[in-house]
């Protein structure tokens, strides 16, 4: 590989990495410029002559990355409850589907476990552009994943991992059949244009891309390290959710990374471990003396707890791979952080709509 060539590959991975940083606060402009990134990023590596080995596995790697950032941000961000439940299943599908895919190299897997839940992120934050999604119910969320699901995904899954066809080439071969294609879709959008858009809901608030604001409750560093004294445990639901989604995705990785000595489930009980010592450490600190105000702060002293533990681990089991070593730390010490900071916002929301429903059900 060429000196430009590896310049624009660790660029293009680079910002693979760093585009999804901003979907929590960017949700729809950052997922969608991570959307197309995941695109463009081989038509980029060839123009440069370099057409990257396993490429398959490591666009899923990627895609899943990005993808549980995005979920993360649905904690923090999504008032509706059900959509959030809906969010949680799509991405763990996928999630699982990815895994197998890796351990199998069916292809057939990625459209049996279709990647619904990045579209239906997308439709979420379309509609919170100018409407108030908690108005909708858990039966509109499912019919909008269903219609997503049946009707977008499942075409666009058989087109690209069983037919494995090329958008450019098809266009090549049948130029008469994708000017139909490009007619019929002008004339749905005019469609859409003329027929649904009249009928839309008033909408609820001007058009804005920002993330709304936390709840109150852990809006400001001292109220939310107040609500993790009081509502976070070590061993919970929560912690076993961000073990198995750290976990799968670290052993996603792991098949991806050369000269990685370890099995899959050793990757992953090691990751397990790691996390509920996390868990135990950040609800220390909260119930102690220490306090970390900023975002980098905590990620800087959670890369040194995590780098600890795993150079302790390193000389213990007597092998180590550096290199692959530092990208896990980085990549747990990121999530984990995420995961914490944000799943007190779902939490808050979850007690105020429980609150609800039980004021409501008493009256």
């Amino acid at each position: 590989m060429s000196a430009a060539a590896t310049v624009v590959f660790l660029a293009v991975v680079g910002a693979r990495f760093a585009v999804p940083l901003f979907i929590p606060r960017y949700p729809l402009p950052a997922i969608l410029a991570a959307l197309i990134l995941d695109g463009v990023d081989q038509t980029i590596f060839q123009a440069f002559g370099y057409d990257p080995p396993g490429y398959q596995n490591y666009d899923k790697a990627m895609d899943v990355y990005y993808l549980a950032i995005a979920y993360l941000a649905t904690l923090r961000n999504w008032a509706g409850m059900p959509a959030v439940g809906v969010a949680r299943f799509l991405y763990f599908y996928r999630l699982t589907g990815v895994v197998l895919f890796e351990f199998t190299g069916w292809r057939a897997i990625l459209l049996i476990f279709p990647n619904t839940f990045e579209y239906f992120f997308i439709a979420y934050e379309v509609i919170r552009l100018r409407w108030n999604p908690d108005r909708y119910g858990l039966r509109y969320w499912c019919l909008v994943a269903a219609a997503i699901w049946i009707f977008v995904k499942l075409p666009q899954e058989w087109w690209i991992h069983i037919a494995q066809l090329d958008v450019t080439d098809t266009v090549a071969a049948y130029p008469v059949a994708a000017a139909l294609v490009a007619v019929v879709a002008a004339g749905l959008a005019v469609a859409v244009w003329l027929w649904a858009r009249p009928r839309l809901p008033r909408p609820d608030w001007s058009w804005h891309v920002h993330a709304d604001p936390l709840p109150d409750e852990v809006a400001t560093t001292p109220r939310f390290v107040a609500w993790v004294v009081a509502h976070r445990r070590v061993l919970s639901a929560a912690t076993l959710e961000k073990i198995v989604l750290i976990g799968l995705l670290s052993v996603i990785f792991g098949e991806l990374l050369p000269g990685l000595r370890t099995t899959g489930l050793q990757l992953f009980l090691g990751i397990a471990a790691v996390v509920v010592v996390n868990a135990a450490v950040t609800l220390w600190v909260a119930r102690g003396p220490f306090r970390v105000a900023t975002m980098a702060g905590a990620f800087a002293a959670r890369v040194a707890l995590n780098a600890t533990l795993v150079v302790i681990a390193g000389l213990l089991l007597g092998r180590f791979n550096w290199a692959a070593a530092f990208f896990f730390v980085l990549l747990l010490s990121l999530l984990t952080l995420l995961d914490d900071r944000y799943r007190p916002a779902y939490d808050c929301r979850k007690f105020r709509s429980r609150d609800v429903v039980i004021s409501g059900t008493a009256g």
